[in-house]
C-alpha cells in the first residue's frame, strides 16, 4: 500500500518525510501497458518525479495542483507529474528521440533531457479556486548549478530549486523501478525547539550553516537506493536516525495516502473535439472512420464514430456515454 510518512527531530529546526509508492505506481505503469509503455530510464524519471511530487505537496499543504515539469532538446522533450491535495498524483512524458543503450537503466539528465544545456524544471502551484485575475505561480530553474555545471539527478535539482527559491536547506533522497518509486524529504525549518510545533520564527540565515540540519541531511544521504525501494519506512527510519530524538505522526495512507488518479473524461475529451469544429471532426471519421483520442496520462482511449460525432455538435452530454466504447 503506497504510504506517507512524516515526523519531526524533537528540538532541532529540521522536519522530514518519506513516501513509498506502490501499488499506485503500479497502476500508473499498468495503465501505458499495450504500446503506450515507456523506456526503463523514462519510467525511473517518472518515478522519481511521481515521489518528488508527492512530496513537495504534502510539505507545502497547497489547496491546488503541485506540477513538476521536466523539459529541453533531448529525446526526452517533457516529462510532468501533477499531484492534487489529496495527495492523488499522475505523470506521463513525451519523447522526440530515441535513448541511448544502458544496462542500468539510468540515464543522467544531460543525456534524456538536457542535452545542449537548455533544459529547466519548472514547478507550477495552480490553486483550486482561483480569484478573478489570478494565476498560478511558476518557479523556473535551469538543470545546472550555479557554477553551470550540469546536474545530474532529478534530486538535485530540486535541492537547487528549493535553496533558490525559498532559502530553504533540503536534501533529497529519490529512486524507482517497475515496483516502488520512493524518497525521502529532509528539510531545515525556520524555527527551533518547541517552535516546530508554535510556529515562532527562527529569523537568523543558516543557509548551509545549520549544524544539527547538516548532520542529519548527512545521514539521509547514507541511504541507497536499493534501500529506499526494498525497505519498509520503519526499517529505513531506525537505520538512519537511530541516534536521533524523532516524533513520528501517523502514516497517510489507503484513501487518505497518495494514490495515482487521472481527471481525463470522455466529456472533457467532447469538449475538446467540439473546439475543433464540425468540419474537421467530420473529415477525420470520414478518412479513420472514427475519432479515437487516448490520454497521455493514464493511456485511457476514447472512441467517437459518425454517431458520436454528430451528437458532439447537436447536445451538451458527452456524446456516448450511454454506450459500449
Amino acid at each position: 500500500m503506497s504510504e506517507l510518512h512524516k515526523f519531526l527531530f524533537e528540538g532541532l529546526p529540521v522536519r522530514g518525510m518519506l513516501v513509498r509508492l506502490t501499488d499506485s505506481w503500479q497502476e500508473l505503469l499498468r495503465r501505458r501497458e499495450g504500446g503506450h509503455n515507456f523506456e526503463a530510464p523514462v519510467r525511473r524519471l517518472m518515478g522519481e518525479m511521481s515521489a518528488a511530487g508527492v512530496l513537495m505537496q504534502a510539505n507545502i499543504k497547497f489547496n491546488g495542483a503541485v506540477v513538476l515539469q521536466i523539459f529541453g532538446d533531448g529525446p526526452v522533450k517533457l516529462a510532468v507529474t501533477e499531484v492534487q491535495p489529496n495527495l492523488s498524483f499522475r505523470s506521463t512524458a513525451k519523447l522526440v528521440g530515441e535513448l541511448p543503450a544502458t544496462d542500468t537503466g539510468k540515464l543522467p539528465l544531460e543525456v534524456m533531457v538536457n542535452v545542449n544545456g537548455q533544459g529547466r524544471c519548472a514547478i507550477t502551484l495552480d490553486p483550486q479556486d482561483r480569484l478573478p485575475g489570478q494565476n498560478p505561480y511558476q518557479g523556473v530553474v535551469p538543470l545546472h548549478g550555479d557554477h553551470h555545471e550540469p546536474l545530474h539527478e532529478l534530486s538535485q535539482v530540486l535541492e537547487h530549486y528549493m535553496l533558490q527559491s525559498e532559502q530553504l536547506d533540503t536534501k533529497l533522497v529519490l529512486a524507482a523501478n517497475d515496483e516502488v518509486a520512493a524518497g525521502l524529504l529532509i528539510q531545515r525549518i525556520p524555527v527551533e525547539g518547541e517552535g516546530n510545533l508554535a510556529g515562532r520564527a527562527h529569523h537568523e540565515d543558516e543557509i548551509g550553516l545549520n549544524e544539527h540540519y547538516n548532520r542529519i541531511a548527512h545521514l539521509a544521504s547514507t541511504l541507497k537506493a536499493e534501500e529506499l525501494l526494498g525497505l519498509d519506512a520503519d526499517t529505513i527510519l531506525r537505520r538512519l536516525f537511530w541516534e536521533e530524538d524523532v516524533r513520528r505522526f501517523e502514516p497517510q495512507q489507503g484513501a487518505n495516502g497518495p494514490n495515482f488518479a487521472c481527471s481525463c473524461s470522455r466529456e472533457r475529451v467532447a469538449n475538446m473535439l467540439r473546439g475543433l469544429g464540425k468540419e474537421e471532426i467530420d473529415s477525420i471519421v470520414a478518412e479513420q472512420g472514427r475519432v479515437e483520442i487516448g490520454c497521455d496520462f493514464c493511456g485511457q482511449l476514447y472512441h467517437f464514430d459518425a454517431i458520436d460525432a454528430e451528437e458532439l455538435f447537436t447536445n451538451d452530454a458527452a456524446p456516448g456515454s450511454d454506450r459500449l466504447q
